[in-house]
């Protein structure tokens, strides 16, 4: 029975579960399809994966398939997501690493990068590999006559020196730091980026929390978005009287933040403080009004911080695909999303937890307050947090929010779902529908906590009637 490919092939990455829809027959296929789509015979392609399981038989799936069709293949070992991003941008090559990121242990899947560390996606040739690896599938791989070589490096000294090159931890105060790495890829460069294993010691106290390598996921799944996945590490920060909690899911590209006292900081509240250090030195370099990019659904706090620091903000839709592309673009400086993905010109534009917990560090470290008294200030609004609502006809309830508002000083805007805005009392909301899942999902912000519930109770009834 051959596999569809279509029901892996999502629109930024590749995702199925082992054994049914990824296996190492369709890895091998896509090899050979990467190299021939994006016409890398006789160049480099770089092959990294996750701690996930499945993750070394389809490296070397994939770089049989890659080496058949007359790429080099440099084999990078277990590394994160970011990881990726920093090789394919040091050394100007294209490249894949195997994980599912925050998905359950029976899944895997490849992220994949063209030279430069820029995206590939639906939009930038993903689709083309799956129908050239569906062919390869059915088919077999065609021969050609100079097959590649595979060779190894590992980058992870190298990566941890460049970010450290971009923030400069040596001199802050003395800083005990609870990280929870899930049993996900930050157990292996939270060490060597933060603490001393490849590097000089910073001033900074680990506390690691499942730092151990393994795909299973014993302890808790290596999403850090759901609230029930960051109790332990809530529980270590107050227990240890540390000055800060970092999470990073399984691939470890995305960072999440609990304060002193043990709640979380939103991932808008981060955007804003970066997006603050970050106007701050391209202003000292010389860049008049630096550009930062954020999507339709973070805190309308850090548009209005931006601006407020000399800068000009920049709304995009929601996805890291069109973060990268605007950040391209426009030449920003910096990008963040609610889902605390954080974008870096000068890490090729690519998305890196890592570098924007450096951020925080630095901030914290520089001056004297707890963080939770630092990110008061960056947190001006209350927000619902996404909802979701199981509905079927997704349309039908959007339409009836619409005339719920229709007679109310309310602006209406349609760019990746429907947001509407009330500038007299102060409050948005955003419903997005799924494109692969029966959910409407709503976002809901506002200047004060009951604002915001009456906003929330009041569109959940509409949607949900």
């Amino acid at each position: 029975m051959t596999i569809e490919l279509s029901e892996s092939f999502k629109a930024y990455d590749v995702r199925g579960i082992v054994g049914e829809t990824i296996t190492a027959d369709t890895v091998r296929a896509t090899g050979a399809a990467f190299v021939d789509a994006l016409e890398l015979a006789g160049s480099t392609v770089l092959v990294g994966g996750d701690m996930r399981p499945s993750s070394p038989e389809f490296m070397t799936a994939f770089a049989e398939g890659a080496t058949a069709r007359g790429a080099d293949v440099v084999k990078i070992g277990l590394i994160s997501t970011d990881e990726l991003y920093f090789a394919c941008g040091v050394m100007n090559a294209a490249g894949v690493t195997f994980t599912a990121s925050h998905n359950p242990a029976a899944y895997n899947g490849m992220k994949m990068s063209k030279a430069g560390a820029v995206p590939v996606s639906s939009e930038t040739g993903l689709y083309d590999i799956r129908d050239r690896a569906q062919d390869y599938l059915a088919n077999g791989i065609p021969a050609v006559e100079a097959v590649g070589t595979v060779t190894e490096r590992d980058v992870l000294k190298d990566y941890a020196e460049f970010l450290r090159g971009l923030v400069d931890l040596s001199g802050i105060r003395p800083l005990k730091v609870v990280v929870d790495a899930g049993n996900g890829m930050g157990g292996k460069t939270t060490p060597a980026v933060l603490g001393d294993t490849v590097l000089p010691g910073l001033p900074l106290e680990i506390v690691p929390l499942y730092f151990e390598l393994d795909g299973t996921f014993p302890n808790h799944p290596a999403n850090p978005l759901e609230p029930e996945n960051l109790v332990d590490l809530q529980k270590a920060v107050v227990e240890h009287g540390a000055d800060i909690g970092l999470a990073f899911d399984g691939d470890a590209d995305r960072c999440f933040v609990i304060d002193d006292n043990g709640d979380p900081v939103t991932p808008s509240a981060i955007a804003a403080l970066v997006a603050e250090r970050e106007i701050a030195r391209a202003q000292a370099d010389g860049e008049q009004e630096p550009v930062v990019i954020y999507n339709l659904i973070t805190s309308k706090a850090v548009p209005e911080l931006v601006e407020a620091r000399g800068g000009r903000p920049v709304k995009t839709r929601v996805g890291h695909s069109f973060i990268k592309a605007v950040m391209a673009s426009e030449g920003g400086v910096f990008g963040g999303e609610h889902s605390a993905h954080y974008y870096f010109r000068d890490f090729f534009n690519a998305d890196t937890g890592m570098l924007a917990a450096m951020h925080v560090l630095a901030a914290l470290g520089e001056q004297d307050q707890p963080l939770s008294q630092l990110m008061d200030s960056y947190s001006p609004y209350v927000a619902s947090g996404e909802i979701n609502s199981e509905i079927e006809d997704k349309a039908a309830a959007v339409d009836r929010v619409r005339a719920a508002y229709a007679d109310q000083d309310v602006i209406v805007e349609d760019s990746d779902g429907t947001t509407f805005t009330s500038a007299s009392e102060g409050w948005w909301f955003n419903l997005r529908p799924s494109n692969t899942e029966p959910f409407l999902r709503l976002n809901v912000e506002a200047a004060d906590q009951a604002s915001m519930e009456g906003v929330r109770d009041h569109v959940l009834g509409l949607i949900r009637a």
